[in-house]
């Protein structure tokens, strides 16, 4: 009896599947074979495993002692982190050793000492890395870098092409550790915000460069039991929690919608601390979806074909399709569509800036109806970006609240080019659920966002508008854990008597002495305009005293204005209160940042 046949025999498959699959694999070599067993080993980390209790086959790798692959990985929201998980996963699965590395933890001193490296980093605003793959990145552009003839390497980059220096970070990389003497071990993958597609290919081949690099344990196959697992929650298999509360926590008179959000995790498992985010899976506003077939004259009962999937029209446009914002892609494939000059024009290379600023502004429809061009529903679905969760900061801690988790929802409605826009989740949170309607969900770690590990250190925490969300989190948990350290918060909005989110809860606090400061700029209640900035450099002082004392500082909130007025103003308290010139400024603050006493979570 040969080892296929050994195979078939002890799968869970059946005799008539398990041949099924002998017959599929013979002829196959050992390239295919690997590939293969990528494939599966995806597959099998996106499913659900729930199963009874049974002995199933289960290749055991005999211990051989080897170099281990390398996985460093740089993320902002979260999806670098999901992959590089997710090749670990199918590393260990085939056998083979595997070290994984957050960008800001990596000891650089190895890096002369690798041997096989994967970098999956992604890319934020304009080509910059996230804050915290700053140091790694760095120190690879520096002089200080070593020669790097024994590494071989691949990087699997992720942004947003929407952006003119798309994976730029990615792209440096991996021409720095050439330029260092490194080898590929295959190209550079390069992923938009649905990253899945391009990813995928470049996981498998990952897995298959390391078995061939390294050699991959001889396998046994074996009989283990397998417990009754309970059901593992995730981006890929989200929980469904019941809404236990959608309140308005602004004034009737306010121009914003806030909304507090509470939902239940209850039975779900799902853990997560201070700092974490809630991943939603949104629906687009129903009255877009409408507009969109409308304009394009599209029966919405058309069924259409997509990644193996068959739905009507109207459940990908209201479930599975990106149509709340524009991409750089569906544009182009729309330009070429309606041979419109003024489109060719706007997406060519010299005219970036405009671009860019077409993107922030259009949604799907007003392209659609601005510059018209007929679409099959097939191509329409085949074009269009896949919805992609949404990421919130989560108000709540988990000692206070239990199996519950709390979000801060800004609603976005506004009136542009002749049409009404709504953001796909956060118009889906505020005006389209209710109590105990279903949300799917999951938590999406942050690990470069967390309370100090001493208590007894002092926090200040800054963050505008919905950025006050995770403080809210960091206040409970503090109060929660009975931690000695001071808490300052500095909080922003346009106006006091209509805007001030958690007013109630934040001078309560301060009165049971868990907020020991509490500074507020309303920026519209005066006639010259007051922002958290502002308050930081009349509090400067104190506030420089506060940081020479040991204290953490925490940012939340808008990355393009906020974050670096922020930054400039504790630039300024350096010079001002601490006999800096504006130079050591910035690399006081940029020790602080390597310190993990400078931390931000901007969007």
């Amino acid at each position: 009896m040969n080892a296929a046949s050994i195979a078939v025999l002890a799968t869970p498959l059946g005799a008539d599947k398990g041949a099924q699959l002998q017959r599929l694999v013979e002829g196959l070599d050992a390239s295919s074979l690997n590939w293969l067993s990528g494939y599966f080993a995806g597959l099998a980390a996106r499913s659900l495993p729930v199963s009874a209790p049974q002995f199933q086959p289960t290749a055991v790798p005999q211990a051989t002692p080897q170099t281990p692959v390398t996985v460093v990985y740089g993320t902002q929201t979260g999806n670098s982190r999901l992959l590089a998980e997710r090749l670990k996963q199918r590393l260990e699965s085939a056998g083979v050793a595997v070290r994984v590395f957050r960008a800001g933890e990596y000891p650089t001193r190895e890096l002369k000492n690798e041997r096989v490296l994967y970098v999956v980093i992604s890319t934020q605003g304009d080509g910059d890395p996230p804050d915290d793959a700053r140091g790694f990145f760095e120190f690879v552009l520096s002089k200080r870098a070593p020669a790097l003839n024994q590494l071989q390497f691949s990087v699997l980059s992720l942004g947003d092409s929407s952006y003119p220096k798309f994976c730029e970070v990615g792209r440096v990389l991996d021409e720095r550790f050439a330029q260092l003497g490194a080898a590929r071990l295959f190209s550079r993958a390069d992923c938009d915000v649905d990253f899945e597609p391009v990813a995928e290919p470049w996981l498998g081949q990952a897995l298959e460069r390391a078995r061939t690099e390294l050699g991959s344990p001889v396998a046994t196959v074996t009989q283990l039991p397998t417990a009754s697992v309970a059901p593992t929650f995730s981006r890929e298999n989200p929980y469904p929690a019941q809404v236990l509360a959608n309140q308005r926590i602004t004034g009737r008179d306010a121009l914003k919608d806030v909304r507090h959000v509470e939902l239940s995790l209850e039975g779900s498992g799902l853990r997560y601390e201070p700092g974490d985010a809630l991943g939603v899976v949104p629906r687009n506003p129903p009255e877009l979806v409408d507009a969109v077939l409308s304009t394009l004259k599209l029966d919405g009962a058309t069924e259409v074909s997509r990644d193996g999937r068959v739905l009507p029209l109207h459940r990908w446009l209201s479930e599975g399709l990106e149509i709340t914002r524009l991409s750089r892609p569906f544009l182009t494939s729309h330009a070429s569509r309606s041979g419109d000059k003024e489109l060719e024009r706007l997406i060519a290379p010299e005219n970036a800036a405009g671009l860019r600023k077409l993107l922030d502004s259009h949604q799907v429809i007003d392209l659609l109806r601005s510059h018209p061009a007929e679409w099959s529903a097939k191509d329409l679905v085949g074009a269009l970006r896949r919805l992609t969760p949404r990421l919130y900061s989560i108000a709540s801690s988990q000692k206070r609240v239990g199996d519950e988790v709390h979000l801060t929802v800004a609603r976005v409605d506004y009136e542009a080019f002749g049409t009404r826009h709504f953001g796909a989740a956060s118009s889906y949170l505020s005006t389209r659920t209710a109590e105990k309607d279903l949300v799917e969900v999951f938590i999406e770690s942050n690990e470069r966002f967390r309370l100090p590990a001493d208590p007894s250190r002092d926090i200040l925490m800054i963050g505008p508008g919905t950025g006050v969300a995770p403080f809210r989190a960091f206040v409970q948990e503090r109060a929660e854990t009975g931690a000695s350290g001071r808490n300052w918060l500095f909080f922003g909005e346009q106006h006091f008597r209509s805007q001030f989110l958690y007013q109630v809860e934040w001078q309560e606090a301060v009165k049971k002495g868990v907020l020991h400061r509490l500074d507020v700029a309303f920026s519209r209640d005066q006639g010259q305009k007051v922002y958290v900035q502002h308050r930081l450099r009349e509090k400067g002082r104190d506030v420089h005293a506060w940081l020479e004392g040991g204290a953490s500082i925490y940012v939340c909130g808008e990355a393009q204005r906020m974050a670096p007025d922020v930054h400039e103003a504790l630039i300024d308290i350096y010079v001002a209160h601490g006999g800096k010139s504006r130079e050591e400024a910035r690399a006081h603050l940029e020790t602080l940042r390597e310190q993990q006493r400078y931390l931000r979570d901007v969007y």
